[in-house]
């Protein structure tokens, strides 16, 4: 019975977090367009955070609870399902277009960040690791706080760029939907409020679920808590595949991504340091190799649809991997 329970509030914690970023997000950018905010700084900005919103709840909450495993791995975990699964089903609707910008600015970036963290971890885990008796969970790093500061930092500036950018190519994005203040203010309460409480059933439900099958936190928040917490990204570049709009689709994941990276493993380090074990550290490099492997068929101007399927069966593999190690 108690499994039964935690399984519906694992269920009614994806869909608080769903709501709640999509409230965030209609209010957010209302309030933006009653103070005359550029469209484009709405979507650059608000509307990516808001799909990142989950991730950045659940880490938030796992960094607080001590579930530094959570914290890590839903980071990783959704940075792998963006890349592969939402990439992949939306090539295999339509091959995807890579416009300029991303595919020069925004996918290296994105690349070197991740990279960028390895090499920073991996130090702490050259200067602590006796490599012929270390096992998968064992912890052998650690995101230090100056390190989640130093990532905060770098989102605000790669932030401001983005703003600068769009400024200066003064290119307007969709029109927002504009309510009264009232209502603007009232979703963007209630879409916190439910991201909050969202965040804190799926990291509960998770940690229960995750010991009474034996399987370890590292796990459960690659997969299950990493593809819940990346529904947004998988809706919003899916129905923007089908409507053509298959440039967003794009934008949309390697923008979620670089947020993931910076702004959630940022703000969970900073708040709490963050112990990384080994299984992670491996994910990580699986990532980075995703990441150019994914970059190297875009170079193309267009990822096609057997390489869709190829990105979704790596994806599959990837997660049995993670599953039998």
């Amino acid at each position: 019975m108690q499994m039964v329970l935690q399984i519906v509030l694992l269920i009614a914690g994806f869909v608080a977090l769903i709501k709640g970023a999509d409230l965030f997000v209609d209010g957010s950018s209302s309030l933006a367009a009653i103070f005359k905010v550029p469209s484009i700084i709405i979507g650059l900005t608000i509307v990516a955070m808001g799909t990142s919103a989950p991730e950045l709840a659940v880490s938030t909450s796992a960094a607080i609870n001590g579930s530094n495993e959570i914290a890590v791995s839903n980071v990783v975990g959704s940075n792998l399902f963006n890349l592969l699964m939402v990439l992949g089903i939306c090539a295999l609707i339509k091959p995807l277009p890579l416009d300029n910008v991303i595919k020069k600015r925004d996918f290296p970036f994105s690349i070197i960040i991740t990279i960028a963290l390895f090499v920073a971890l991996g130090v702490g885990v050259l200067k602590s690791t006796e490599f012929a008796t270390v096992k998968m969970g064992d912890n052998v790093t650690t995101l230090e706080r100056w390190m989640g500061i130093a990532l905060i930092a770098i989102f605000v500036v790669y932030i401001i760029v983005l703003i600068r950018s769009a400024l200066k190519n003064k290119t307007e994005g969709e029109a927002v939907k504009q309510m009264s203040p009232l209502k603007s203010v009232l979703f963007v309460l209630i879409g916190i409020a439910l991201i909050v409480a969202g965040g804190h059933f799926v990291v509960e439900s998770a940690k229960y679920i995750a010991a009474a099958f034996g399987m370890s936190e590292t796990l459960i928040g690659l997969t299950i808590v990493a593809v819940g917490t990346s529904l947004p990204e998988l809706v919003t570049s899916v129905v923007a595949s089908r409507k053509g709009e298959n440039g967003l689709a794009v934008g949309n994941v390697v923008g979620s991504n670089i947020f993931n990276i910076l702004l959630i493993l940022g703000v969970s380090g900073t708040i709490h340091p963050i112990r990384v074990n080994f299984a992670s550290m491996i994910d990580i490099a699986i990532l980075i190799a995703v990441s150019i492997l994914v970059f190297i068929f875009a170079l193309r101007n267009k990822i096609n649809r057997p390489q869709g399927a190829v990105m979704i069966l790596i994806y599959i593999a990837t997660m049995v991997f993670a599953i039998v190690r």
